[in-house]
């Protein structure tokens, strides 16, 4: 046989038995990315609520019945690379006596802002390797525990939450350091799809162009040290939009403990805020401070939470999850243009295996100290075998003419279960 032929069988056979030897490898392959697609893990949540509302001012009180329920799935992970898609749906129960957001023709009854609606919540492509996570898609943002977003959240106490079409990055390479930043692109608010509810928000979104920064450090002996930016550009805002905002912000949280059955719990942050992008407003600062005890399963602890205001521009948290903060009567979602100081004293501990919450909080205007009312909060909820919780709650808020809103009583009975 020639030499040439000689070689070119040789390389003949060498590139079958590669063949060969390949073939095992891709079907491997194959088998790991299918059970990585169908291996993964089902979750499931219901919400039935009773909600009621009666503000003066108006004359029928609002009773809203209403159903949140979500599906999603998490698939195994490949190579680092995982996938995950939820649905959610909420719906009516009954007729609607109630005001949701303007969604459902019922404008003579107070607002309950859960409109009907099924929707993609969350649907995600991430990737997980060298102590970072990045996630591409609708997703959830936050960077503190539920549900205390003060800055950005998911809205959770309402049927329908808060998610952002975004990328971000978390990372954990440094020893007690968590690293965060996201990219958002649109915002999907608490009212729905196809939905122009309110200024800015098209079809139920709201188009942006904004970055966020956040940076926490549990290494200290004294408490968890947070600094953060949030760099907010909303794309269909006018230029002189009081909506593009820059915060700047630093955080202290802590605990001592004195002895086996005492410590004590403090916190102190600062922020401030100025127009950025396109916007337009006199820069607003933020402080919080707090201090109080935590005994045998109880905790006691008085806060001060100033938004200052110039009757113009007031230092504002459009993205966060607000019903947390200054009443769950939900009178000051957005700071009014005097600002707010809210002076409150919270009470949690347990009785009977449920959870207690109590809250009084005592408002006033940064800007000519009027007096902005006062409200009273409770909370009785238990979980029962993880899965099921079941609570009541009631907030009251009292005006005072000075400042000019609304005696309103809010009333909930709910339950949920969660897989």
């Amino acid at each position: 046989m020639p030499k040439m032929k000689k070689l070119t069988a040789l390389s003949l056979l060498a590139t079958g038995m590669s063949s060969m030897t390949m073939v095992p490898a891709i079907a491997q392959a194959e088998d790991a990315f299918m059970e990585a697609l169908t291996g993964g893990k089902v979750s499931f949540s219901a919400r039935a609520r009773y909600e009621n509302v009666d503000q003066d001012g108006i004359d029928k009180e609002a009773d809203a019945f209403t159903l949140r329920t979500t599906l999603g799935y998490k698939t195994g992970a490949f190579h680092g690379f995982s996938g995950f898609v939820e649905f959610e749906d909420v719906s009516h129960l009954g007729s609607d006596k109630f005001n949701a957001a303007g969604t459902n023709g019922e404008p003579d009854y107070p607002i309950v802002a859960d409109p009907e609606g099924t929707e993609v919540n969350q649907a995600f492509l991430a990737y997980n390797n060298f102590d970072t996570t990045f996630k591409f898609g609708r997703q959830i943002v936050t960077f503190r525990d539920a549900p205390f977003h003060r800055f950005i959240g998911t809205v959770g106490w309402r049927q329908n939450w808060q998610t952002f079409d975004a990328f971000s990055i978390v990372n954990q390479s440094l020893p007690d350091t968590t690293l965060s930043y996201a990219y958002l692109n649109q915002v999907h608010t608490i009212f729905g799809e196809d939905r122009d509810v309110a200024p800015l928000i098209n079809d139920g979104d709201i188009d942006m162009d904004s970055h966020l920064f956040n940076l926490q450090y549990s290494g200290l002996p004294v408490g968890k040290l947070e600094g953060y930016a949030y760099l907010l550009d909303y794309e269909d805002a006018p230029d002189d939009n009081k909506n593009s905002t820059a915060t700047y912000g630093l955080r202290l949280s802590g605990s001592q403990a004195l002895n086996d059955a005492f410590s004590v719990l403090y916190t102190a942050e600062y922020a401030t805020q100025d127009d950025y992008a396109e916007g337009e407003m006199e820069q607003q600062d933020y402080y919080l401070l707090e201090l109080g005890g935590k005994y045998k399963g109880w905790m006691l602890k008085l806060s001060h939470e100033v938004q200052e205001g110039d009757g113009t521009d007031a230092f504002r948290t459009p993205l966060g999850t607000n019903h947390a903060y200054q009443g769950w009567a939900d009178k000051f979602l957005s700071t009014p243009a005097q600002g707010l100081e809210d002076t409150y004293v919270t009470l949690v501990g347990n009785v009977l295996g449920a959870k207690l919450v109590a809250v009084y909080h005592d408002f006033e205007t940064d800007e000519g100290s009027l007096d902005a009312g006062d409200e009273f909060d409770i909370m009785l909820q238990k979980t029962f075998k993880e899965h099921y919780t079941v609570g009541v709650k009631y907030a009251d808020y009292n005006a005072d003419d000075e400042f000019g809103l609304t005696d309103t009583e809010k009333f909930w009975v709910y339950g949920q279960v969660k897989f």
